[in-house]
């Protein structure tokens, strides 16, 4: 593998032991989860006069039912302690509940059983906010998305083999499920020896007081989750992928008995599938994003989970009469694999929505607060899936099937996309122009890391075509205002993407004086926020293919508010479609399609150095003899 590939964490202490702990913690639940539904389900067992679909729905929100109550005080535990200690101690409270779940299942004690799912969430409550938290603690900024795709899609092969586990040893013979009983203890006691090897990680806020009350605490951790509203939006939509997700599995066991007239190693298959899906789509998120936090995945992967949601709904709408007694038969009858095929998409656009999300959180959140706006997370994401118990309650209770339980998520899933989008258009407008950076040029930055993670600064840019703020925005990690010449800013359809990418229009001074001085305020307003801000300088989108002159304006800006200038010069878009190549115009039959375009990023140059000649002179050394 390459230096920048995501696989090498796998082999560094800083990760290796975190992410076998996390592995081994995943597979236990899944483990205890999976074998706890399939014998209640399959034995037709009938507890506190609830059938196998409701005890499904009711154990779903028995598990998560802790991280509304205690999400709060873990996420300060996580804050105020060193986190491989926690981690330690959180898997020894793992020993002793597998203890209390063996014994459970020796004795096919289902209440029992229930009690134990309860207090495994309580554990997994104590195990959030300190896996989340120590990934930035441990991993460099472009390195968030590869540890994020390697957790998420290590989390779905542990969900894989413990659904398999959890089928088989409980399958093998449910009368005396000892195996699965042996399973729990070893897995426990591994995670245990794993994370006696995670690295030292020092306490964020040692000074924290714990507050105990969880109602107060929950609101307040709540509040710093709201302090920056990307980060807030995105818990939104992670809560709503555990929402969507949550309703489609719980359902499956059900599914599989109703509906495909299959038996325990049937939704074994289903789970698996799924599980599998997602583990690939979050590892195709790194490549597919250049190494970087690409939100344009999220409205890509809300698009894929609406779609092959639907077609689940018609792929088996009705109940299947033929009955079959293993996966073999059920592999060969027809419609399986369309079925198995939608549950694996469906997992993969879960991982393109999902890791973006999670890494967009642990970079923007106040690192100081992390953790508990990781417990935020977590507590929000316990309503939604809560809320998904009972919608499904509801809507099965109505007489609906579940494969109509299936399409009204599917529509529920739209609406919420189209209206998380709408509160923030960073996702879209992203979305938009990875298409673009990916599907109509073949975009080759680089230098990205020469643009700072933080603090303000001035991108400057030759001028070739109208598609340049568009591939600058997908080329550079950091969101961008853009000031261009109002009448482009005006045109039909790229209008929509200007504004909502709050571009700033701008006119000469003959033009329009009040225009251009308003332009002048909104630049120094975001620079003083902090924010990046990205001039043309020539003025005008070149009608000859070359670099022109750079105006004065760029002194100007530096005169006022002092900040670092970064040069990138943009290469063989001249002759594009959206070129001027052709008198002036947008040419009439595309041109250079699918080209490789080269964003070269120069290195910044500090306030005082700043001259209109000298960045003219910087971008066209940049670009060289590329036109």
């Amino acid at each position: 593998m390459s230096d920048s590939s995501q696989f090498r964490l796998l082999g560094q202490r800083r990760f290796a032991p975190f992410f076998a702990t996390q592995f081994l913690g995943a597979l236990n639940d899944n483990v205890f989860r999976n074998g706890f539904l399939i014998l209640a389900t399959f034995q037709g067992v009938l507890l506190f006069n609830m059938n196998h679909s409701q005890l499904a729905n009711v154990a779903g929100a028995l598990f998560i039912l802790p991280f509304v109550l205690f999400s709060a005080t873990a996420g300060q535990i996580a804050d105020k302690y060193e986190k491989s200690m926690l981690m330690r101690r959180i898997k020894i409270l793992e020993i002793v509940l597998m203890s209390i779940a063996a014994i459970a299942f020796m004795a096919q004690s289902y209440s029992l059983l229930l009690l134990v799912l309860f207090l495994m969430g309580c554990q997994s409550t104590l195990f959030g906010p300190v896996k989340y938290a120590y990934l930035p603690q441990q991993l460099a900024s472009h390195e968030l998305v590869g540890g994020n795709a390697l957790v998420e899609s290590g989390t779905y092969v542990a969900i894989i083999v413990g659904l398999i586990i959890g089928g088989v040893t409980v399958g093998f013979n449910p009368d005396s499920p000892i195996l699965v009983a042996t399973c729990l203890l070893g897995f426990a006691v591994a995670g245990f020896l794993t994370s006696r090897q995670i690295p030292n990680t020092k306490a964020v806020d040692p000074s924290l007081n714990i507050h105990l009350n969880p109602w107060r605490e929950t609101l307040r951790i709540i509040g710093f989750a709201r302090a920056e509203r990307s980060v807030f939006l995105s818990i939104l939509g992670i809560s709503w992928f555990w929402f969507f997700g949550s309703a489609m599995t719980l359902q499956l066991p059900a599914y599989t008995l109703d509906i495909l007239n299959g038996n325990e190693f049937v939704t074994t298959c289903l789970l698996a599938t799924f599980a599998i899906g997602v583990g690939v789509g979050a590892l195709l998120c790194e490549r597919m994003s250049g190494h970087r936090i690409e939100l344009g995945l999220v409205p890509f992967g809300s698009f894929g989970l609406s779609l092959f949601a639907v077609d689940l709904y018609f792929a088996e709408p009705i109940a299947n009469v033929v009955a079959v007694e293993s996966v073999a038969e059920f592999l060969r009858r027809p419609g399986t694999w369309r079925v198995l095929m939608d549950l694996a998409l469906l997992g993969a656009f879960g991982g393109f929505y999902s890791v973006p999300l999670y890494a967009l959180i642990q970079q923007r959140a106040e690192r100081k607060h992390l953790s508990r706006i990781i417990a935020a997370t977590n507590i929000i994401n316990a309503f939604f899936m809560v809320g998904a118990s009972a919608l499904s309650i509801i809507v099965l209770g109505a007489g609906f099937s579940i494969p109509e339980l299936f399409l009204v998520i599917a529509v529920l899933n739209a609406i919420v996309a189209i209206y998380i989008f709408t509160l923030l258009p960073e996702f879209l407008m992203r979305f938009l122009a990875w298409m673009i950076i990916s599907i109509v040029y073949r975009i080759r930055p680089t230098g990205v890391e020469k643009v700072p993670d933080k603090g303000p600064a001035v991108v400057v840019c030759n001028h070739v075509s109208f598609m340049d703020p568009i591939i600058l925005g997908g080329s550079i990690r950091r969101p961008m205002r853009f000031v261009m010449y109002h009448k482009i800013f005006e045109i039909p359809l790229l209008n929509f993407f200007f504004k909502n990418a709050k571009a700033i229009p701008i006119a000469s001074a003959r033009e329009n004086e009040q225009l251009m001085n308003e332009a002048f305020e909104k630049v120094d307003a975001e620079l003083a926020a902090g924010k990046i801000v990205c001039i043309f300088p020539e003025g005008a989108i070149t009608r000859d293919g070359e670099v022109h002159r750079f105006r004065p304006g760029i002194e100007k800006i530096i005169a006022r508010r002092p900040v670092p200038v970064i040069p990138v010069a943009l290469g063989r878009l001249w002759g594009s479609w959206f070129s001027r190549q052709s008198g002036g115009g947008l040419r009439k039959i595309p041109g250079r399609l699918f080209a490789k375009v080269p964003v070269i990023i120069g290195d910044p140059v500090p306030a005082a150095d700043v001259t209109a000649a000298k960045l003219e002179l910087l971008v066209r050394t940049l670009r060289g003899d590329m036109r």
